[in-house]
C-alpha cells in the first residue's frame, strides 16, 4: 500500500513503469492515483509483485466487473474469470488486436500477471491508439468519425459486432481509432473494395512503431493496460513455455460520433465475408 506511486514512462508514445506500491493491498487513495497513471500512460508496468491469484482477480475487480471469456482456459472452478494463457494451449497472440472487440460490450481493461516464460523473447508491444487518430490528416480523421467497422469472433463468425470506427473515452474525452488486424472486418457505409482498401491503410497506420512501447517479461510481473485506447501483440519468438493469467474488466460500450452515411447494398458483410451479421445497426434498424 502507498499513496506516493512512482512513475516513469518507458516510451514517448506509452507505457510507464510504477513503483512503491505492494498490489495486495490497495487503498482507494492509491488506486485513485494508480487510475489517473493508467489514463495518462495507458499501459503500467508492475515489476515484481508475485501477487496470487485471489489478489491478482480483487485488483481487477477495483475496476469493474470481469469478463468470463468463452474460449479461454480458465484458472480454476473457483476463479473462473481469471484465465490462463499457455503458449502451448493456443496463448500465442502473435498479431495486432484488441481485446475481444466483436462483442456489445468489450473489456475496457487487461491485469495480466506474468508466471513464466523464455529467458530471451516473448516481449509484448503495445499501441497507442489515440496517436494513431491524432497523427492522421484532417480530411482523414473527418472521413472516419462517419464511419463504424464490423468487429467478428475468429472462432464462431455468428459471434460480430458494430463499432465505431472513432471511438472517444469516457475518462480522459480523446478520440482513438478503433480497428484492428484480427477482428475488424469491414467499414460498414463503404463499398467492398473501398472497404478493404482504406482497412489495410488504417491497420499498417496504426501499427506504425513510433506509437508503441515494448516490455520484457520478468516472472512476477504485472501489467494492467486500456483496451479502448491501445492495440497489442505478443511476439513469438521463442520456444520455451510461456504462460500468463489474465483478468479482463468489463465496463462501458465503445461510443463515437454516429455514421453519417447509410450501409450500401451489397454490405460489406455480405460481399466480402459471406455470414449472417447478428449486431446493431447504429441508426437502430
Amino acid at each position: 500500500m502507498s499513496r506516493n506511486l512512482e512513475v516513469a514512462p518507458i516510451s514517448a508514445a506509452c507505457g510507464a513503469v510504477v513503483r512503491g506500491v505492494d498490489l495486495r493491498d490497495v487503498d482507494d487513495a492509491t488506486f485513485d492515483a494508480i487510475e489517473r497513471a493508467w489514463h495518462e500512460h495507458l499501459v503500467l508496468f508492475f515489476p515484481g509483485q508475485n501477487i496470487d491469484p485471489e489478489s491478482h482477480r480483487n485488483l481487477a475487480r477495483k475496476f469493474g466487473p470481469l469478463e468470463i471469456h468463452p474460449h479461454a482456459d480458465v484458472y480454476s472452478k473457483d476463479l473462473p474469470d481469471l484465465t490462463v494463457l499457455h503458449s502451448d494451449r493456443g496463448g500465442r497472440a502473435d498479431v495486432w488486436h484488441t481485446d475481444v472487440t466483436y462483442t456489445p460490450a468489450p473489456p475496457i481493461g487487461v491485469l495480466v500477471r506474468f508466471i513464466k516464460g523464455p529467458d530471451i523473447g516473448g516481449d509484448t508491444i503495445w499501441s497507442n491508439q489515440y496517436l494513431a487518430f491524432e497523427s492522421l490528416s484532417d480530411p482523414m480523421r473527418e472521413l472516419l468519425e462517419g464511419l463504424s467497422a464490423l468487429h467478428m469472433s475468429t472462432i464462431d463468425q455468428s459471434i460480430n459486432y458494430e463499432h465505431p470506427v472513432v471511438r472517444v473515452h469516457p475518462a480522459t474525452g480523446r478520440k482513438s481509432l478503433y480497428v484492428n488486424r484480427l477482428f475488424t472486418r469491414g467499414l460498414r457505409q463503404l463499398l467492398p473494395g473501398e472497404s478493404g482498401a482504406l482497412l489495410d491503410h488504417l491497420l499498417t497506420w496504426c501499427e506504425r512503431p513510433e506509437f508503441t512501447c515494448r516490455w520484457r517479461w520478468t516472472p512476477g510481473d504485472v501489467v494492467l493496460w486500456d483496451n479502448r485506447c491501445t492495440l497489442h501483440h505478443a511476439i513469438n519468438d521463442y520456444s520455451a513455455e510461456r504462460v500468463l493469467h489474465r483478468a479482463m474488466i468489463l465496463g462501458d460500450p465503445p461510443v463515437g460520433p454516429a455514421p453519417r452515411w447509410e450501409i450500401p447494398v451489397p454490405t460489406v458483410a455480405a460481399s466480402s465475408v459471406g455470414y449472417e451479421y447478428r449486431g446493431r445497426d447504429p441508426r437502430g434498424r
